[in-house]
């Protein structure tokens, strides 16, 4: 059995493949091109927490193997799942980022380009190479949904109209190009699922908080933790800020609900969907990888709480807000099937702010010296 992982090198991606290769008897390929870290260095910015080059970390790892190459590329993926033919792929390799989406033309395209392409070769790449039994797991985002006045449903939408009815995707509503993408993604696969009929899955991840897992812990290898504007999740941007000893900025009113969800509970869930593979039923599974939401300014309060644990006197301050977005939408998102998935939530936010705050507190001065990269407008060739 081979369970092929892309995007391993990344924050969700290396302790994925430390406890798929832990956990499983199954060989793991994982693949990255790296360009994570490249984004990361292009920012003008680093990650808090001192991460081996990819190849000391990879071979210090029983049951990893390492292949380097670039999903966009057609010619490397056909070569690769032809080399390794997996049963199950778990595709978390994108673009990430948002803000970085959406600085110019440029990288909206790039953004675009590259994400769309690496899942689309994926898909074209299993049907093409008989793979017809694979699972394919892809994490997408929540960020699909936008921001609906109404509770957002794991998957499609129930519509009545004018006496009919029928269940419907959920419209793309992503809120930048990078959103989008996925947007894209999940109708590229359920184009996919109707014309190869092989077993997807989808899994929406939320905004993912976290510095540790049991695996980085016992192999003393920590997965990376961007903290800049634009590759540092909110979370982990507002407790690099609260140990900086910088202003946490909160945009606008900050009254807006988003969706989070724990580092451990994003990698549990995705090894449990490996070992169980699909349900069976017709149709993509669709899980919203999120345990709950918190209004931004909430977030900040509750930080600045838990770093007077850790004697950092945080400040949470108002800035106007960069973003076009609702500052006060109360989010309601539907996660029954994730919670069943992951056998309940395994870390709330309090106890992932403190692992953070644990973690990021030696690192002060590494942080510190680059505070200015926790605003936009900040990139290296501007």
């Amino acid at each position: 059995m081979t369970v092929l992982l892309t995007g391993a090198d990344g924050y969700l991606g290396w302790p994925t493949a430390l406890r798929l290769a832990d956990r499983l008897d199954e060989r793991v390929v994982c693949v990255d091109d790296f360009s994570r870290r490249d984004w990361v260095a292009e920012s003008g910015s680093v990650s808090a927490t001192r991460i081996e080059d990819p190849e000391e970390r990879f071979e210090r790892v029983e049951n990893l193997s390492l292949v380097e190459g670039d999903l966009a590329d057609r010619d490397f993926v056909l070569q690769l799942l032809a080399t390794h033919e997996p049963d199950t792929v778990l595709h978390a390799a994108a673009q990430p980022s948002a803000p970085y989406s959406s600085i110019n033309g440029e990288r909206a395209l790039y953004t675009q380009r590259n994400n769309v392409s690496m899942t689309l070769n994926l898909l074209h790449g299993l049907h093409e190479t008989g793979l017809s039994d694979t699972h394919f797991i892809e994490t997408t985002t929540t960020g699909i949904y936008g921001a609906p006045h109404f509770p957002i449903p794991e998957g499609g939408l129930e519509v009545d109209r004018k006496g009919g009815s029928d269940e419907v995707p959920f419209p793309a509503m992503g809120g930048s190009w990078y959103h989008q993408t996925k947007s894209f993604d999940a109708a590229n696969m359920r184009l996919a699922e109707s014309q190869f009929n092989f077993p997807m899955s989808e899994v929406r991840t939320a905004i993912v908080y976290g510095t540790e897992t049991a695996e980085t812990r016992d192999h003393e290898s920590p997965t990376r933790f961007d903290f800049d504007y634009y590759f540092g999740t909110v979370v982990n941007r507002f407790c690099a800020q609260a140990v900086a000893g910088y202003p946490i900025t909160v945009y606008g009113k900050g009254e807006q609900r988003k969706p989070m969800v724990s580092l451990e509970d994003a990698v549990e869930s995705l090894v449990r969907l490996v070992e169980q593979g699909h349900s069976g039923d017709d149709g993509i599974d669709v899980y919203n990888q999120v345990t709950r939401p918190i209004a931004i300014v909430e977030l900040a309060e509750t930080i600045a709480e838990v770093g007077a644990e850790f004697d950092l006197d945080a400040e949470v301050k108002h800035y106007e807000n960069p973003r076009e977005e609702d500052e006060e939408h109360k989010m309601e998102m539907e996660n029954e099937r994730f919670l069943e998935l992951v056998g309940g939530q395994r870390q709330d936010l309090e106890s992932g702010i403190r692992d953070v705050l644990g973690t990021l507190v030696d690192e002060r001065e590494r942080i510190a010296a680059h505070e200015d990269r926790f605003l936009p407008g900040v990139l290296t060739d501007e």
